[in-house]
């Protein structure tokens, strides 16, 4: 069997041996326990002429030895003195001196209890148990444990009064407690627990080790330990880069809020848009706080440093938005100013019956209003409202007026539409004089009927305008034929035009003659030509004629 076996079925044995040891109103008579974990000094020395020495600690469960302290309390020393039981004594290594004799002597004697209870017999450890024992200690007749480390023997302690197995199993119970605190760290190294106060656990167990004051194979548990500070360590480097890891996002996240804040910062007020730079602002703020609130901590110094960048980006972005609408609201006032004016003066026009000068006047101011600088949308808008409320008066007012003259001008117009009807039987001009006679008289009745509604009046005046173009283009094509100056021309090329065509036919002639085709080809060509030059001017000298 190995010595982890052993261990292991010693730590076993121990954890049976617990219960029933706790189980035992005996041995919690013979040993009182204080608030550390400790077993009490004895009431009396355990032999005559013997001092009676410091108890040692009894067995606990691993979470409580975990989590106690070595010092003894003044409560557990006034219960121990209670206790009228024999306890075990430990060795010269204890943790301090025993009292002497007359220090027992000069306590205060407790009162005899009026129904205590005898002593029972302390619970003795499994054979396995005591036999894994017996290989590091052994026991004296007087009660005397002593421990083997390395072939050295070191005394333990006393318990007198019991048998050598029940005084060995009690040491050997105590040296099983430290076994199971290394197992139950073991376990927490194993699941990678957090290894906060490992490290402190483990000095506390080594301490425990070094006192000698228990039976069990000690080099074994310190190599347990040896290798359990090697296992935290490398949880601890797995740990701290673990952490560093999540520090260095969450410092790059920090970093990217303040960036981003920073460029918002850094746009020209003249063209940021200022309500989505706004929330994004505050988006960046409300970001910052719950990072700074449940985020990793980043240290003092570098949190500093950032919140002073992002402050003073914020203190920037405040600073350009405040001077911003301030000059907005400047600008603001200016251009209420202007439309003001403006409005002024199309609500003095809105009264005005004369028609013409006033849609002037109003186009003019039309033309000032877009010229003028914006305010605010709530207030331009306002103003526009009350400038185009000034317009739709005067406009509605000559609108009614022209509906009014639009009725008395009906009657017009139908005289109008029957001259129409008139003109367009002239077309096509077949005859020039008769055309414009007729024409002359359209006119002038046209002229004596009067206005007609507006509506029509664009419609009508282009349908006798087309007639009237009419008859101007065919007085202008009568001139062109009728021209001396054009006739004289047409009648001296035609006279040309012959006498080449008579040369071309004698040049041909030669040509044909003389047998040169190239010749001949020539002048034919040229003949050609001329003839069809010819044949044109005839006809043009007919139309004029």
């Amino acid at each position: 069997m190995t010595d982890s076996q052993k261990s292991d079925e010693t730590l076993a044995t121990a954890a049976a041996n617990e219960t029933e040891a706790e189980a035992t109103p005996a041995e919690s008579a013979g040993a009182a326990v204080n608030a550390a974990g400790e077993t009490a000094e004895p009431a009396a020395p355990a032999a005559a002429g013997e001092e009676p020495a410091e108890a040692s600690e009894p067995t606990v469960s691993a979470e409580a030895v975990e989590a106690a302290e070595t010092t003894e309390t003044a409560e557990a020393v006034d219960e121990a003195e209670a206790t009228p039981a024999s306890a075990p004594t430990p060795g010269p290594t204890a943790a301090r001196p025993a009292p002497s004799p007359a220090a027992f002597a000069a306590r205060p004697k407790a009162k005899p209890s009026a129904a205590a209870p005898a002593p029972a017999p302390v619970a003795v450890s499994s054979a396995a148990s005591l036999a894994e024992a017996a290989r590091w200690g052994r026991v004296e007749g007087d009660g005397h444990v002593f421990l083997t480390v390395d072939g050295t023997e070191y005394p333990v302690g006393q318990y007198p009064g019991v048998s050598a197995d029940e005084a060995l199993g009690y040491f050997a119970r105590k040296f099983d407690d430290v076994v199971a605190q290394i197992v139950l760290l073991e376990q927490r190294v194993s699941s990678k627990a957090p290894t906060a106060d490992m490290q402190k656990t483990v000095t506390h167990l080594r301490e425990q080790l070094a006192e000698r004051n228990m039976v069990g194979d000690f080099r074994s548990a310190e190599a347990r330990l040896d290798a359990l500070v090697t296992q935290i360590g490398e949880l601890e480097k797995a740990e701290k880069a673990e952490h560093d890891a999540v520090r260095a996002a969450e410092l790059a996240a920090r970093e990217a809020i303040v960036a981003e804040a920073e460029e918002i910062a850094g746009h020209d007020p003249a063209q940021i848009q200022w309500k989505t730079s706004s929330a994004r602002m505050n988006e960046l703020f409300e970001s910052w706080k719950t990072a700074q609130k449940s985020g990793v901590r980043l240290g003092r110094s570098n949190e500093d440093a950032l919140w002073k960048r992002f402050r003073a980006a914020r203190t920037v972005f405040d600073r350009h938005r405040r001077a911003y609408f301030s000059q907005l609201d400047s600008n603001n006032s200016a251009a209420k100013a202007v439309k003001e004016k403006l409005i002024t003066e199309a609500e003095a026009l809105s009264s005005s019956t004369d028609w013409g000068f006033a849609a002037g006047e109003y186009r003019r101011l039309m033309d000032e209003w877009k010229a003028s600088p914006r305010a605010s949308r709530k207030d331009d808008d306002a103003l526009w409202a009350r400038f185009r409320a000034a317009q739709d008066v005067f406009f509605t007012n000559r609108q009614a007026a022209n509906d009014e003259i639009d009725q008395e001008y009906g009657a017009n117009l139908v005289v109008k539409e029957a001259l129409l009807v008139e003109a367009n039987e002239l077309l096509p001009i077949k005859d020039l004089a008769a055309a414009k006679k007729a024409l002359q008289s359209i006119r002038d009745r046209w002229e004596e009927a009067g206005k007609v509604p507006r509506a029509d009046m664009g419609r009508v005046e282009a349908g006798l305008r087309k007639v009237e173009d009419a008859v101007r283009h065919a007085e202008d094509e009568n001139w062109k034929r009728s021209n001396p100056e054009t006739k004289a021309r047409t009648n001296s090329a035609l006279t040309q035009l012959e006498a080449a065509i008579a040369g071309l036919k004698e040049d041909l002639a030669k040509a044909e003659k003389a047998g040169d085709e190239r010749k001949i080809k020539a002048a034919r060509e040229a003949l050609e030509a001329r003839q069809a030059w010819l044949e044109q001017l005839e006809r043009s000298a007919s139309e004029l004629s």
